[in-house]
């Protein structure tokens, strides 16, 4: 596949990102029968839904419009939320008929922007400082790019997982390697800061991930990604397993991101 940019508008003298997507059209079968009525995202979380938390931190980082991918139980969300002023933001949601993947979803909601935005997988909860990660976005070498935080995981084949050179750019990624492939353990985190450039190539309205498809096909075009590892002080999960989402339970009310409660407007 051959991705097609659009460099005209390449916007890397803004230096604010207000916007953001967050992924939430999955059906989360792996934590079922709790997610039978209702998306991952909604889950509970130290007695909010985990959408909510996540909001909360991006807002609390500047993030002021949302856009929110939904497929599986929308009225969850969309009942719950509505336009998200209670929350001090803008939230509009794009409810997929068919499922389009990770970066066909992104592509749906942020095919219209014109300037870099953040991308939060769903059933991701943090602390991290995103502020210095969309720095570290905006200080990259102009053109469009990509910049995903990256952390350390004991399970590389469930990951995608990546090598970097001595200026953090991304150099080699592997969707889930198999045991005889690993070369990292350093993985995609699910945070990620993009310029709107880099979902030209990603086809409209049909299924497209992020691992699977786009980043193999940028490192191919030769099209900038950058890592960001998780500084040792931040707090980072994935939820979407029994045992994950149990732990959270536990650690979250005593993690750093209560930090950012309650939001101010």
């Amino acid at each position: 596949m051959t991705l097609a940019l659009d460099t005209s508008a390449c916007s890397q003298g803004a230096r604010r990102i207000t916007k953001a997507l967050i992924l939430a059209a999955g059906e989360g079968r792996r934590l079922r029968p709790l997610t039978l009525e209702r998306p991952k995202p909604m889950l509970p979380v130290a007695g909010l839904p985990a959408l909510e938390h996540t909001i909360r931190w991006l807002r609390h980082h500047g993030i002021t419009q949302v856009a929110i991918n939904l497929w599986h139980r929308p009225e969850a969300v969309t009942g719950y939320l509505g336009d998200g002023s209670a929350l001090g933001v803008a939230v509009s949601y794009s409810i997929e008929r068919a499922l389009l993947g990770t970066a066909g979803g992104a592509k749906r909601m942020g095919g219209g922007l014109r300037e870099p935005f953040a991308v939060v997988y769903g059933d991701v909860l943090t602390d991290l400082d995103l502020g210095a990660l969309m720095g570290f976005h905006l200080s990259r070498p102009a053109g469009p790019h990509l910049s995903m935080c990256l952390y350390r995981v004991p399970n590389p084949t469930e990951c995608g997982i990546v090598e970097l050179d001595e200026t953090a750019r991304v150099t080699r990624f592997v969707e889930k390697p198999a045991k005889g492939e690993v070369f990292s353990n350093l993985a995609n985190s699910g945070i990620l800061v993009m310029d709107p450039e880099v979902l030209d190539g990603v086809p409209a309205g049909e299924p497209f991930d992020f691992g699977g498809d786009l980043f193999p096909a940028l490192l191919d075009q030769g099209i900038p990604m950058y890592g960001w590892p998780l500084p040792a002080t931040a707090y980072l999960i994935d939820f979407g397993l029994p045992d994950k989402y149990a732990r959270v339970q536990h650690e979250w009310p005593t993690a750093a991101a209560r930090k950012y409660l309650p939001v101010s407007k």
